[in-house]
């Protein structure tokens, strides 16, 4: 009788929904791939992001909040190096051997974002299409590991002259659906992200070129991304219907 009631008072509470849309802080994390465009693209290919993001969602579904993104990818297409490579292509180390160098691309973005979710397609009053414009930060640079650290010409500091590091403003726009389940258990959230950064070179000079990098610059990165979410329910809502 006792195991009965229980499971009976289990799939009771499980059927409950929330019947409004409530204030809540949302923590989350994200993974995504990116297609460069502008000048970025003249340096880089597609890439992988990271991420995260902290937010508050109101009752009136108006979101806002700030959210970091780590890039990273290993489609570099400006040659940095090409000064340092022999007839076939490689380079050489102090020793007079092939030097094991990885170029690879990473970056950063940190932006305070607003927006909000519409009740279009939405599975309860808290989901639904999501919206937000933001501004911010972005940097990216061309990483240059020497393996065997061999190669005198990029040791220490020296290679801060061909990572080309650059940096701005830049401005985000994502569209997409959030969801945010009744039972807590499953939230999540997908879409198309949108980046535009207004950048110039923050070294002196680049050394394979020998001039200085004053080019301002339009860097612009299209991708998709998908989210897993942790709402931050101070407590249960109360207002709730039953199938």
């Amino acid at each position: 009788m006792r195991v009965t009631l229980i499971l009976f008072l289990f799939s009771f509470v499980s059927r409950a929904q929330i019947d409004s849309a409530i204030f809540v802080p949302i923590l989350s994390i994200h993974v995504g791939g990116q297609l460069p465009g502008g000048d970025l693209s003249k340096r880089f290919g597609p890439n992988l992001n990271v991420g995260s993001s902290f937010m508050f969602k109101t009752k009136k579904n108006w979101i806002f909040g700030v959210e970091y993104n780590y890039m990273y990818g290993r489609n570099v297409r400006e040659d940095v190096l090409v000064q340092l490579k022999t007839e076939n292509g490689t380079i050489i180390d102090n020793e007079g051997y092939p030097a094991d160098i990885r170029i690879t691309e990473r970056g950063f973005g940190v932006h305070i974002v607003g927006g909000k979710v519409f009740k279009f397609l939405s599975a309860n009053p808290n989901s639904g299409l999501m919206v937000t414009v933001g501004g911010g930060y972005l940097q990216h640079k061309i990483n240059l590991f020497d393996y065997q650290k061999k190669i005198a010409a990029v040791k220490g500091d020296l290679k801060n002259g061909y990572d080309r590091l650059t940096n701005g403003f830049s401005t985000s726009q994502f569209l997409g659906y959030m969801f945010l389940s009744d039972n807590k258990m499953l939230n999540f959230y997908f879409g198309f992200e949108f980046y535009q950064a207004f950048t110039k070179s923050v070294r002196k000079m680049n050394y394979d070129t020998g001039l200085a990098d004053t080019q301002s610059r339009l860097d612009l990165l299209y991708g998709f991304r998908f989210g897993w979410i942790l709402p931050l329910y101070k407590k249960t809502p109360r207002e709730f219907y039953y199938d």
